[in-house]
């Protein structure tokens, strides 16, 4: 089976890793439209005029499947995607909401959701989240996390003065909730600033799950072939995969 992987740049290469890792399919594809990212400070009809092009670039290559790792194009403009394809897409949102149901058995648990504006202010995630009965869920914008991911930026003080900048009036939570893609890649630092405390929930590990419930995907017993594409500077987004996949 071939999937397409979608994400606004490099972020989804977070989600990449989960699906490399968990060999369901045999070809991946991914593309990141790194030459218009971040999405998530644009408005939802340009959101959806990027994302309806990438799909007309996965048509090319007949997938059976393709992915929104995006969570701020999962939020605006899935709909609009199914309405355009013969073949399932699946957002990341969805996901993320069923493996915090998963890791948080008490209702009255708090959770925070940090994603970039345009997700946060789509309220999919604490609508959804609310309807499971979490009674506690706040929701920050922190933008500055995608640029700092595009540029390598993975630990260091300048990413400790971002964290000391959003998070200056923040409790560790019980959940910290990566809506987006991006900021998986900044796991290893959170964990450090919030402590054991915090369950981090990221829409790689997300997504696996969901369709391994959710689909008829079977276990290969190889890893799939990967082919990278972007809108601008492909080498440096090859480059990022390699580092992050641990590829040689």
């Amino acid at each position: 089976m071939r999937v397409g992987v979608f994400d606004s740049g490099v972020g989804g290469l977070s989600v990449l890793k989960s699906l490399y890792e968990a060999n369901l399919f045999e070809e991946i594809i991914y593309y990141g439209d790194t030459a218009r990212v971040p999405y998530g400070v644009k408005d939802k009809e340009t959101i959806v005029k990027f994302c309806l092009e990438a799909l007309e670039f996965f048509k090319t290559f007949k997938i059976d499947m393709l992915i929104i790792a995006c969570n701020t194009a999962s939020a605006y403009a899935l709909e609009a995607l199914r309405t355009r394809a013969d073949f399932p897409i699946y957002g990341v949102i969805e996901a993320g909401v069923r493996a915090t149901c998963k890791n948080l058995k008490d209702k009255d648990k708090e959770i925070l959701v940090i994603a970039t504006k345009a997700t946060i202010n789509s309220k999919q995630y604490q609508i959804g989240l609310k309807k499971e009965g979490f009674t506690r869920v706040k929701a920050l914008a922190t933008g500055l996390f995608v640029p700092m991911v595009e540029e390598g930026i993975f630990e260091g003080e300048f990413l400790k003065s971002a964290f000391l900048h959003y998070f200056k009036d923040v409790k560790s939570p019980d959940a910290l909730i990566l809506a987006c893609t991006h900021f998986p890649l900044l796991s290893k630092a959170l964990s450090e600033f919030f402590g054991s405390k915090t369950r981090l929930i990221h829409s790689g590990e997300a997504i696996v799950e969901f369709l391994k419930e959710n689909s008829r995907l079977k276990f290969l017993d190889k890893r799939a072939n990967l082919r990278f594409y972007a809108s601008s500077d492909v080498k440096t987004l090859e480059k990022t995969a390699k580092l992050w996949l641990n590829l040689s």
